[in-house]
């Protein structure tokens, strides 16, 4: 398993050479996220459709 810091460089690495501070920035986030929700859904931790549908439905009342 590689280390954030070794993730972090793959990813910057992967973008052009005049990519922006805020480009590669969203790049970051926009992985990190990901990992985030792959690790969450592996964890049982996500809700589907339905439930969300309920939920917001419930919030616009």
């Amino acid at each position: 398993m590689a280390t954030a810091k070794e993730e972090m460089v793959d990813i910057i690495s992967r973008q052009p050479d005049d990519s922006s501070y805020d480009t590669l920035l969203r790049e970051l986030a926009y992985a990190r996220m990901i990992q985030q929700g792959l690790k969450d859904a592996g964890e049982a931790r996500v809700k589907c459709d339905a439930d969300v549908k309920k939920s917001i439905d419930s919030w616009l009342r």
